[in-house]
């Protein structure tokens, strides 16, 4: 039997009726009852002929009071929207359309939430918006898509000694007794997910930028110290903006709060940008190295929302890549104007990894992906749409260069500004300005998943290219690229370039370089392709080009970025079965002398990753890959010392956690010794120069190290990092802790620590910190999921911190009976907001199984290992 309503049901739109001009909107929470009552008058100009107006709701008790008398009033929950129903036809032109309504200031982290903190040592509730994607309408009933841009008049009636912000400037403010009502000036045109509104008790740092704009970064009494360093950023990078996009900063204020419970790292809502504690404040004394680089790169990356995404907006969540590639892309940018001695591109590089890792799989998505409801726009949030769009970006601006990209960026965001736009608006002004074909360029890269894996090899003094599309399960896929190939032979000043725009191509090495190359010619003749991993995609060489690379890498003739390519490169294809693990082993020998963080970062994760599927494939190998390890990374750990040391450089001191953790990982006796003699310094002074923060970073070595020697009969460190978690506020120390717990070997434990996890001592937001266990943990972590999955599930499961905890728990497994045990367990509980995650997760199991089978087919690999971890250097 058909519904009523049934046209408007399970479109991905609203209909185009009526379109939204203005919204006058008045909100009154109450913080106690955590509810709210509302009230909105939305000016309409209604542009067809209908008898309907069809908007978004949802979680509302909306009483439909409207300018135009409605026949009926229907709320249909499962689509989120709102149909009002009227006798005749509308008339067109303008009219209005007025609501009031009430709601609940919910715990989810999504539309208008609560977030609880502490003042006087009394708890208290906050009241938070977080509006993106589709969440606008559980606050008020509104057309909640981006291209329905309107401007906001917004009113809020609080208790008088709270601080209430909004979007805008306060235009006025009346107090009657323990009352205010605040109003704010009316806001440009805008998206409903960028509108915002925190009211609770705050105190706040200011600066204003040589141009006159307020900014001010809030946070709860008492720590406003740690908002300076934001703050300072703030002011630095909206000036770098205001020049490269040659448009000033749109609104007369900025406010940057930081939020106690806050699902991601930050929200870039227009004018009050929204952060997670440990994304915004920063403090001297307690954070470390990559507590500050995060907030500078982090804060860059909002603001430049402030122009890509607020004042440019995506027509639809198709193309959301765009508003975050370009505001990664741009962070970069603004952080390495400020930090030039971070190397931050170089860093970047991290960015394109975990893009090619997850464009690896073939239950990966385009960039570009269809969004059919607003359940699915979550997912998208993922690696590929903020990874993969920056780092195909970086290859566009890299092959047009910097100044065509800058003019070009600059002429798109004056066109469409206060307006929306799709991704072909901005190849259309790129392709204008550089006379370059980029539409046809980046439709390989946006429209299709994947990437190729581009292969090389010398014959008689020719160069063979060919491309495949990469997989990490070892298969072959059948897309085709457009590919920016860029290399150079035997020195960066012979560098070429060309478009591959077949399947093969086949280059005379004369005509390119000027002098013949050979697969018996000099070591030093080496050719790197894919200069500086500009190109997002991998490359595989010959035996004769990879030998002469190794040479290269031992000689210290390439850069870092290149070094940093080779050596994923070579990880990933191994994983895939396309190279000898041995080979991968050998190659990671040539980087025991790597001065490089960035690169010394990748082969410490690299080698945990290898240590991993070894214990499965072969556990008897284990104890000499351990060594191996050991022995690789003892050159960088006595070069950098566990003591900081006086004015050392930012990237050393990111780089001292994480060396030290991986060697308490790999039970490194004078390592664990140190660090269990400073801990215990630390716990009998908390402020000992024992134990400096960047040694106490996420997983870092002492935490690592004391959860190591836990055990159910010895459990006194696990109760002494409980009792340091319990006394600091300071969320940054408390996800280090979390991050470090499941670093037991003790099954027992670990199910203490993730029930732990389900506590209240643990915020919502910060539970995903300790789902990464050990290996001898991942049984109990599978088990504890199943039998907490309804929990879970109610908690998390309108969020997108719910795929956490399926990808954290399931991924590391890598044996086939595992995929069947996952299969049948979610057969009938997969929700369409996990879908996704739920493949992916199987997919990377399947890759690890077939990964431990050819590890164990691999005949010479014991005499490998063992001449590397006994090789005397």
């Amino acid at each position: 039997m058909a519904k009523k309503y049934d046209q408007f049901r399970c479109q991905p739109r609203l209909p185009k009726f009526a379109i939204p001009k203005r919204y006058d909107l008045k909100l009154k929470p109450d913080l106690s009852a955590c509810k709210f009552l509302g009230a909105v008058e939305i000016s309409l100009d209604i542009v067809a002929d209908t008898k309907f107006i069809v908007l978004n709701a949802a979680d509302l008790f909306v009483d439909c009071k409207s300018g135009f008398e409605a026949l009926q009033v229907e709320l249909l929950e499962d689509d989120e929207i709102l149909v009002s129903e009227f006798a005749e036809s509308l008339p067109l032109g303008l009219g209005v359309l007025s609501m009031r309504f009430e709601g609940t200031l919910n715990d989810q982290m999504k539309g208008f939430y609560r977030s609880t903190y502490e003042h006087n040592g009394e708890k208290k509730n906050m009241a938070v918006t977080q509006f993106e994607p589709a969440d606008a309408r559980r606050c008020f009933p509104c057309w909640d898509e981006p291209a329905c841009k309107a401007t906001f008049k917004i009113t809020l009636e609080v208790p008088s000694d709270l601080v209430a912000l909004s979007n805008m400037p306060v235009a006025e403010e009346r107090v009657d007794g323990n009352i205010k009502t605040i109003c704010y000036q009316e806001s440009p045109i805008m998206s409903t997910y960028l509108v915002a509104a925190v009211v609770g008790f705050f105190d706040y740092v200011e600066d204003h930028t040589p141009d006159g704009i307020k900014v001010r970064v809030y946070c709860q009494v008492g720590k406003t110290n740690q908002g300076k360093f934001a703050l300072d950023v703030a002011v630095k990078t909206l000036g770098l903006y205001k020049e490269y996009f040659a448009m000033p900063y749109s609104l007369p204020k900025l406010d940057m709060i930081a939020i106690p419970d806050f699902a991601a790292g930050a929200m870039e809502n227009y004018g009050l940008v929204t952060y997670r504690e440990t994304a915004l404040l920063y403090d001297d004394k307690h954070s470390a190295a990559a507590n500050k680089q995060r907030v500078a790169t982090v804060v860059a990356h909002e603001l430049a929302h402030q122009w890509f995404g607020n004042l440019v907006t995506m027509e639809w969540w198709t193309h959301l890549w765009l508003n975050e590639g370009f505001a990664t892309w741009v962070s970069y940018l603004a952080a390495d104007g400020l930090f030039p001695d971070w190397k931050i591109w170089t860093q970047f590089l991290d960015e394109s990894t975990e893009g090619l890792r997850l464009d690896g799989l073939s239950e990966s998505h385009p960039i570009e992906v269809d969004i059919n409801h607003a359940c699915e726009i979550d997912e998208i949030f993922d690696a590929i749409s903020y990874r993969k769009g920056v780092s195909v970006i970086r290859m566009l601006q890299s092959y047009l260069g910097p100044k065509v990209f800058q003019q070009a960026l600059a002429k798109y965001i004056k066109k469409h500004a206060c307006s929306n736009a799709k991704t072909e608006d901005l190849w259309a002004v790129l392709e204008e300005e550089s006379h370059e074909p980029v539409n046809k360029l980046m439709n390989s890269w946006t429209k299709q998943k994947g990437y190729p894996v581009v292969s090389a090899r010398v014959i008689d003094n020719k160069l063979e290219f060919e491309q495949r599309q990469f997989l990490a399960s070892g298969c072959h896929g059948d897309g085709q690229w457009i590919v920016p190939i860029t290399l150079c032979c035997g020195s960066y000043e012979k560098q070429k370039n060309f478009l591959l725009e077949t399947r093969s191509q086949v280059i005379d090495t004369a005509t390119l370089f000027g002098c013949s190359v050979s697969n018996d010619g000099p070591s030093s003749c080496w050719i790197k392709i894919n200069v500086n991993q500009a190109g997002f995609y991998r490359v595989k060489y010959d035996e004769h080009l990879s030998a002469k690379l190794r040479y290269a890498i031992e000689s210290k003739c390439l850069s870092a970025m290149d070094r940093y390519g080779i050596l994923d490169d070579s990880f990933a294809l191994s994983m895939a079965g396309q190279l000898p693990l041995s080979s991968l082993l050998t190659l990671m020998g040539a980087y025991r002398e790597e001065p490089e963080y960035t690169v010394l970062s990748n082969l410490i994760s690299i080698s945990s990753k290898v240590a991993r599927v070894v214990a499965d494939a072969d556990a008897t190998l284990l104890d000499n890959i351990k060594i191996f390890f050991i022995n690789l990374f003892q050159y960088s750990a006595e070069r950098i010392g566990f003591d900081p040391k006086q004015g050392e450089s930012h990237l050393d001191a990111l780089l001292r956690g994480e060396l030290f953790a991986t060697l308490a990982v790999f039970g490194h006796d004078a390592t664990l010794k140190d660090a269990r003699k400073r801990f215990q310094a630390f716990l009998e002074d908390r402020n000992t120069h024992l134990l400096p923060p960047d040694i106490r970073r996420v997983d870092t070595a002492v935490y690592v190290a004391v959860m190591k020697d836990v055990t159910s009969s010895d459990r006194s460190g696990f109760d002494s990092l409980l009792k340091v978690y319990r006394e600091t506020d300071l969320s940054q120390e408390k996800t280090r802790i979390l991050g470090a717990l499941g670093s037991c070997s003790d099954p027992d434990i670990i199910l203490e620590v993730l029930n732990f996890l389900l506590t209240p001592e643990v915020r919502s937001q910060d539970v995903v910190f300790g789902l990464a266990v050990s290996r001898e943990g991942r049984e109990v972590a599978w088990k504890w999921l199943q039998n907490n999955w309804e929990h879970i599930s109610n908690t998390w499961g309108r969020g997108f911190l719910m795929t956490r905890f399926v990808s954290a728990i399931v991924s590391p497994f890598s044996s086939y009976e595992k995929v069947k045990e996952v299969d049948e367990f979610f057969a009938c509980r997969a929700k369409p907001s996990i879908a996704r995650t739920l493949k992916q997760s199987i997919e990377r199991v399947q890759i690890n199984a077939k990964w431990v089978e050819s590890i164990r087919g691999e005949k010479s690999l014991a005499h490998c290992v063992e001449e590397l971890a006994y090789r005397k250097y």
